[in-house]
């Protein structure tokens, strides 16, 4: 008798090898693991994605205006070359007459389910499937999991939502492109999310150049231990007599605030939250942290990263207070803190979706940082010293606000008194360990109070003088340029104005694809990085300058992902979003058939003149096989691959190029000997340039 196998698909080979481990799946194979009625095997990632334009038409393989837009009526999907062996190994395996069940355990999530399904259906396999639905790869996690698996027509919504969004994406970026590109004769990828994105980059670099600054002054007085300072003046004048006005005078204490504050602490990690943090504090990239956490993931340290939710479930508080107590001893900056932690302001089920917030799991509490990479571990005590903060106590404060006037005008001193340190003193202490300035939020105008904040009870009604007055001289300042931290951000909150409070998804594109994103429009010469700015390029501004507002406009592709979300639950009509895809798609060729011959040359790259033609005068252009004169009729032209320079193991750089143009000669060091195969230093001369081919020549070898 044959016994039957329930085959388990994973996402990653890595993540494939820890749930065998769990059910006991281990046999090696050719592409799986087998044993205890489980084949356990693996995707690849995208192992079937969908088709190029080129395969639904031939002619499509030309780009070209008359053929927009493309619509398949039916979608078709391929398998790249270097996957199509471990979707074999898949083929087999649902076909073998012993497999009577599948177990979907890709990533839980929209791109996860997208995967699975994908392949299910490029096999034609009808047998049928469970799902696993974890938030952690801990042994645990698997195996209740495998204890709980869901029917997988449960999930069939959120399939429809991944399928749109593929789709959609590739309509807009398929047609869109190509419209462009047609049109500006450069390839100009456009994209549903990384183009209202590129546009948020080129709005804040235009309000920086186009910033004003002012000239602004502040005047200061300071007699028997009190300082304070006025508001803004705009005329330096008005400064002066207000100085000379003080200078001498008496100051009075008018009136003395005091008002008790309380900063609540911050909410666990979401994947982006966690992205900005690690941005700001270590430089990590959106797509650095987001590759740390996946590892750490699957090396069973962290909880799955791709995260909207900043809570955790009510029914993991045990779980959580075994965490917690066992942090303590694995973070040096925890040593000796108050532990009396609230654990109720972190959970909330009602605020958990697909997956709860990022934690460090129990294997960690176990293990520690052993075996981690130096930013493995920089990210891991992030999000450990984020769980630290988050139960504990608020930092209570209290601020001071204090009134002073001379010579008839108003002073003001600020400051603070640390009632209760609260979860601020965890984060101190953590950025202490690192060496991470802490970031203290100084008044700009009004000057901090001395001892530390501290002023007498009866200070109020007192009198300081003589008076001591100063002015100091100001300028507004401009925004500043994003940084990944700064824009993710703005990507998340990107629409929100014009949406409704409650709405459950807003910004562009989710945690689990804004890396992505950023890293594509560096990649694509659109956007560059500066340290930990992002800025766009020459092509990046042209490109947000060109594109109607549909593609550009956040809250367009805010709304279409809040229409993703709804699908997934249920609520919506996957038909009718991509009805409303095409539509727009279709608009968007009518109305740009044609631009200006001006409009056409905006994105062609800027000559760089490397010196004049020795024929006739005019300038001499760096191509990318040559260096040519930008004269048409002349056809003088410098060959980069020139065999003189190749025989002698020497490339022809633009320096010798321009150096040959300037006076025929260029001093070249390094040259090779054809005769004694020794390199050696010489002069290259511009022999004759009156054929079709330039000539050179060695006027002088220096010593070997």
């Amino acid at each position: 008798m044959t016994t039957s196998h329930t085959l388990v698909i994973a996402e990653k080979p890595s993540v494939a090898r820890s749930i065998a481990g769990v059910i006991g799946a281990d046999q090696k194979q050719d592409g799986y693991l087998e044993g205890n009625g489980y084949l356990v095997s693996w995707c690849i990632g995208h192992l079937v994605s969908l088709a190029d334009a080129g395969a639904y038409d031939p002619r499509f393989k030309k780009w070209r205006y008359e053929d927009l837009p493309i619509l398949p009526q039916e979608w078709q999907y391929i398998i790249p070359d270097d996957k199509k062996k471990q979707f074999e190994v898949l083929l087999s395996l649902m076909e073998r007459p012993d497999v009577t069940g599948l177990v979907c355990a890709t990533d839980a999530g929209r791109e996860g389910e997208l995967i699975f399904r994908f392949v299910y259906q490029m096999a034609g396999c009808q047998k049928p499937f469970q799902r696993l639905w974890i938030s952690s790869m801990e042994d645990g996690a698997i195996r209740d999991g495998f204890a709980n698996l869901k029917p997988g027509a449960d999930y069939d919504a959120l399939y429809q939502s991944a399928l749109c969004r593929a789709q959609a994406d590739w309509l807009v970026g398929i047609n869109a492109t190509r419209l462009f590109s047609i049109l500006y004769h450069k390839t100009l990828t456009v994209g549903r999310v990384q183009t209202p994105t590129l546009k948020m980059l080129v709005d804040r670099e235009t309000k920086i150049s186009g910033f004003k600054k002012e000239k602004y002054h502040v005047v200061h007085i300071a007699a028997g231990g009190m300082e304070a300072a006025s508001s803004r003046l705009s005329s330096p004048e008005e400064a002066a007599r207000l100085k000379a006005a003080c200078a001498g005078e008496q100051a009075l204490c008018v009136s003395v605030a005091r008002e008790k504050k309380t900063e609540q602490p911050p909410r666990l990690y979401d994947l982006t939250t966690l992205q900005r943090e690690a941005n700001r504090l270590f430089g990590f990239t959106a797509k650095q942290t987001l590759d740390y956490a996946q590892k750490l993931y699957e090396k069973k340290r962290l909880t799955y990263p791709r995260t909207d939710s900043q809570y955790l479930t009510d029914d993991m508080q045990p779980r959580l207070e075994r965490i917690v107590s066992g942090l303590l001893p694995l973070l040096s900056f925890a040593a000796g803190l108050d532990k009396a932690p609230e654990f109720h302001r972190v959970l909330n089920s009602k605020k958990v979706s697909d997956h709860h917030a990022i934690i460090p799991t129990m294997e960690f509490v176990q293990t520690g940082f052993d075996g981690l990479a130096e930013g493995e571990k920089k990210l891991l005590s992030l999000v450990c010293c984020k769980l630290l903060c988050a139960v504990a106590a608020p930092h209570v404060y209290e601020a001071i606000t204090a009134t002073f006037t001379c010579a008839g005008n108003e002073f003001t001193a600020k400051g603070k008194t640390v009632l209760t340190s609260g979860w601020k003193e965890i984060d101190r202490r953590f950025k202490a360990s690192f060496k991470i300035d802490a970031d203290e939020d100084a008044p700009e105008l009004a000057r901090e109070l001395p001892d530390g904040g501290r002023l007498p009870e009866n200070i109020e009604g007192q009198t300081f003088d003589p008076v001591e007055a100063s002015v100091t001289e100001h300028f507004t300042t401009p925004p500043k340029p994003y940084t990944e931290d700064t824009l993710l951000s703005a990507m998340e909150r990107a629409g929100a104005e014009d949406m409704p409070e409650d709405a459950e998804r807003q910004g562009l594109g989710t945690p689990a694809t804004r890396a992505s994103i950023l890293e594509k429009l560096v990649q694509m010469g659109f956007v560059e990085r500066k340290g930990k700015q992002l800025l766009p390029t020459r092509d990046g501004h042209n490109l947000a300058c060109v594109l109607p507002d549909i593609l550009t406009s956040p809250q367009l592709t805010s709304e279409w992902e809040t229409k993703l979300t709804a699908i997934a639950k249920g609520e919506a009509d996957p038909e009718g979003f991509m009805h409303d895809i095409a539509e727009m798609t279709r608009s968007l060729i009518v109305g740009y058939s044609q631009i200006s011959e001006d409009a056409q040359r905006l994105f062609q790259a800027e000559r760089v003149v490397i010196g004049k033609c020795p024929r006739c005068g005019e300038s001499v252009y760096e191509g990318k096989k040559n260096y040519y004169c930008g004269n048409r009729g002349c056809q003088f032209v410098m060959w980069k691959n020139d065999r003189f320079f190749e025989e002698r193991g020497k490339a022809f750089t633009p320096k010798i190029a321009a150096a040959l143009l300037g006076d025929g000669k260029a001093k070249v060091k390094g040259l090779l000997s054809m005769k004694t195969g020794k390199t050696y230093d010489g002069t290259v001369l511009l022999a004759d340039t009156g054929g079709k081919y330039v000539n050179y020549r060695i006027e002088r070898r220096a010593k070997n």
